[in-house]
């Protein structure tokens, strides 16, 4: 609906403020107001006109208040951040919108990359050197001169360097030189990608320098036809393109392709960051099962764009030594712009950032860090007439790659995704980047995405609606220094118990080998998985055939597969399957949102979905209860003056109910509705556990002391797992909590069974967290006692967001980081857990 400015006759914007006041204003005369929140759109424009008759709406009757509040950004502020950089007029109207809080603006000039010595001066074949020259490299830049002389040596290799500055070469070069001296036949080398989408996508620029020097290149994985399975069994090319899922099902079968791997001389891993958490501890235990069947010792080369400490993070991975190559790319200068959104949504911001690049004809990337936040998106960037489409994991990929095939071509200005266009897969020229909140090292890989070709770049960082957001908005300088930490944990219990498993499969294992698995070997006999047979340990297949086959190294636990009118439509992991697949669910798929009819869960595991309404104007989020267990105790410290534990715990989970949520607004609560059979789920994971100290001062003060105390707990729970969140390198997505009544128990831990390092991170930067979790608290604005979504709110929480109190939360954080001892007592059933 449109509604006119009476002043200049122009459009009015009329938005709805993170604090539920509605904003008014006029872009073009600058005539703004604050008014009380109301349903109904119309009363508030009544209201504004009636205000404005009066004489009391102004240029400037908002602006100076909101200034005085922090909510919005001082003019003189802006210019000075802007000095001599000369923003263009697009990206002058976002700076001084007055819309939204403009925390940082800087211009990215990537410095020149320094220049290394000739291609002749490196003695390769005369071959390589001859195409290389034909396709226009003259010169090596320093960091590729430094990896080929490094892999001709014969060392192991992690090149750290920016999206689009030339690793492929730096790696593929010195690889294609080897196989030309040394190839005896087979297969010389594996290059490993995170995706078959990718490994696709790279095939053809691996292909058109190693054909061209005469050296065979195959893809092998789930999409490659029988026809050309044939041919690469008979024919084994000496690169082979694949990734880790096609090793780990091919090694445990014995097929006829896992003997092509014993003649492998090097393994390539690209885009190394992405094995973190449970899928990297599997790789870790997939690379050293094929260092167990190789003939030859294997050369380990890895890359990426965004790892802390890349040499130290691959040793673990891989288990060698390896030596760390940094270099820099060459692009065109990028406007980044870091803004809170003040007076209306994340959401909201981003979508008014894509129509106005999009209107400038810049075509533009918007990142959401979850599959929901990149369908809505979509659904409300289509409201605005914009051209957008979804790509994220978990859609077909044969629409996957219309999409980026369409964004390539000119045919689609905007793609909404997830992470899964953070890899190298080549969409075209990309002019624009928006991203949410998420560490800075993988926010510079996102924006590498941008001004490619030399043009002229914009980037923004939309911050959210959530406590970490709102401290980046006050301490903007804390957001570059937080870098993500990349964690495997390979002595995940069910990692290792599988993985040992399927080393058995691999290949027999002699009486003194694997010694450091001991333990589990001992009990996979002692349960015949595993059998004695001439001094040798070797699988029984026909117990364990099921086992392995169920499991999925992405992730620990059944599957639960989506139908759509009879089609199999997608799959989700359990547990995080009870929460977004129970009866009557919302579940979003392709920009569509469909509703579970019916769950077969837990006798058979399938969800079945159904179309609904574009006009349906909600969707679901689980309500959720979970009792913790704490089963070993691996290690304490002390953390300020409260004692806190890394643990193995048992997690009895139940989802109850879920509440609806109207479609549009990034709120935390909504209207509950219960289920008529609760469903239940029990699983093992890693986790800390700490003792809060009572909130004196706020107990006394209420007349409702168990709910105070209580509820002061919750908050807190809440507040220290977002407030890990980049401290740790944005791993609270990885975590859940859990906090114990009147007890002062908080348990936060890994949301994958078993454990994947992520309360590990927190364990050992725990003091941070509690540091900046009081900040979060202290700074928040909001006068509310629950406090709201950028303090004490968690769009995570299972219990709709009830029962939290900001000012005990503040005075719980503010007794720890003042140095209050606790010790740690065990839980008890009669402690009602406030998840």
């Amino acid at each position: 609906m449109k509604f006119s400015c009476p002043k200049c006759k122009s459009k009015l914007e009329i938005q709805k403020t993170f604090n539920k006041k509605m904003h008014v204003s006029c872009e073009k005369c600058g005539i703004e107001d604050l008014l009380e929140y109301s349903k109904n759109i119309d009363e508030v424009f009544l209201e504004f006109l009636s205000r404005f008759d009066e004489g009391l709406v102004t240029k400037k009757g908002v602006s100076e208040n909101l200034k005085d509040e922090g909510i919005i950004r001082d003019e003189k502020e802006i210019k000075e951040m802007i000095e001599k950089n000369n923003p263009d007029k697009t990206t002058e109207s976002i700076l001084f919108s007055k819309r939204d809080y403009i925390s940082q603006y800087k211009v990215l000039k990537n410095p020149e990359p320094k220049m290394g010595s000739s291609v002749e001066e490196l003695g390769l074949d005369e071959s390589i050197s001859n195409h290389l020259k034909e396709i226009g490299i003259e010169n090596f830049y320093k960091f590729q001169q430094e990896a080929i002389e490094e892999v001709l040596f014969g060392e192991n290799i992690v090149i750290e360097a920016p999206t689009a500055s030339g690793k492929t070469e730096a790696f593929l070069i010195p690889v294609i030189q080897k196989i030309k001296k040394e190839s005896t036949g087979g297969v010389f080398a594996l290059f490993v990608y995170p995706t078959k989408a990718l490994s696709r996508d790279q095939y053809p620029k691996i292909l058109k320098l190693a054909e061209k020097i005469g050296i065979s290149v195959q893809v092998f994985d789930g999409d490659t036809e029988q026809i050309e399975r044939r041919e690469i069994l008979e024919n084994p090319p000496q690169v082979l393109i694949t990734n880790f899922d096609v090793l780990h099902y091919h090694l445990w079968h014995q097929t006829k392709f896992s003997s092509l791997l014993s003649s492998v001389r090097i393994l390539v891993v690209d885009e190394a960051h992405v094995y973190s958490g449970i899928f990297g501890s599997n790789v870790h235990y997939i690379v050293k099962r094929l260092k167990r069947i190789c003939s030859n010792k294997i050369q380990f080369i890895a890359a990426s764009a965004t790892l802390e400490d890349a040499k130290n993070f691959c040793e673990q991975l891989f288990g060698e030594k390896m030596n760390i190559i940094k270099g820099s790319g060459k692009k065109g200068q990028t406007d980044f712009v870091m803004l809170f959104p003040s007076l209306r949504t994340q959401r909201a911001l981003m979508v008014d950032l894509t129509k106005k690049m999009t209107e400038k004809n810049h075509k533009t990337m918007i990142f959401n860090n979850s599959h929901l936040n990149s369908e809505l998106l979509a659904i409300q960037a289509k409201k605005q007439k914009i051209n957008i489409k979804v790509h994220r994991a978990g859609l077909m990929a044969n629409y996957r790659k219309s999409v980026e095939q369409e964004f390539k071509d000119d045919k689609l200005q905007a793609i909404s995704c997830t992470p899964t266009l953070e890899l190298g897969i080549d969409v075209g020229n990309v002019d624009c980047v928006i991203s949410s909140t998420i560490p800075i090292n993988r926010l510079t890989q996102r924006i590498g995405r941008a001004a490619r070709k030399g043009q002229r770049g914009y980037a923004f960082l939309a911050l959210g609606n959530d406590p970490i957001s709102q401290y980046y908005k006050n301490h903007p300088d804390d957001y570059f220094e937080d870098v993500e930490k990349t964690y495997i944990d390979p002595k995940n219990p069910f990692v290792e118990e599988f993985q040992v498993l399927a080393m058995a499969c691999d290949k027999p294992i002699s009486k003194h080998e694997l010694k450091e698995h001991d333990e589990v070997i001992k009990e996979h006999l002692k349960q015949g998985n595993l059998v004695m047979n001439n001094n040798r340990i070797i699988a029984n297949f026909d117990k364990i055939t099921t086992l392995l086959n169920d499991y999925s190294i992405r992730g620990i636990g059944k599957s639960i597969d989506i139908f759509l009118n009879e089609k199999k439509v997608g799959d989700r992991i359990l547990p995080i399957a009870l929460e977004e697949l129970h009866k009557d669910a919302i579940y979003f798929l392709a920009g569509t949102r469909y509703r579970v009819k019916d769950f077969g869960y837990p006798q058979k595991n399938f969800a079945k979905l159904e179309r609904i309404s574009r006009d349906y104007p909600y969707y679901t989020k689980a309500l959720t209860e979970e009792w913790p267990t704490i089963e070993t105790v691996f290690e304490r410290r002390k953390a300020f003056g409260i004692e806190v534990a890394f643990c193995k715990l048992h997690i009895e989970k139940k989802v109850y109910g879920y509440v609806n949520i109207e479609l549009g607004q990034e709120v935390t609560q909504g209207q509950k509705v219960l289920l008529d059979t609760p469903l239940e789920y029990d699983f093992i994971t890693k986790g800390i556990v700490f003792h809060a100290p009572r909130p004196i001062n706020q107990i006394k003060k209420s007349e409702d002391e168990d709910y105070t105390e209580a509820s002061g707990y919750h908050a807190t729970e809440h507040v220290v797992i977002e407030g890990s969140n980049m401290i740790t390198g944005g791993v609270s997505q990885d975590l859940g909590g859990i906090s114990l009544g009147t007890s002062g128990l908080i348990f936060i831990y890994d949301g994958a069974i078993g454990g994947n390092g992520a309360s590990k991170a927190l364990f050992d930067r725990f003091e941070s967290a509690l540091e900046r979790s009081m900040f979060i608290v202290k700074e928040c604005p909001c006068k509310n006692e629950a406090g709201c979504p950028r303090c004490t709110f968690s769009y995570r929480c299972g219990n709709n967001n009830e029962f939290l109190h900001k000012h005990s939360a503040l005075e719980i954080l503010q007794r720890i980081n003042k140095g209050e001892e606790t010790k740690l007592i065990e839980p008890t059933e009669g402690d009602r857990p406030l998840v």
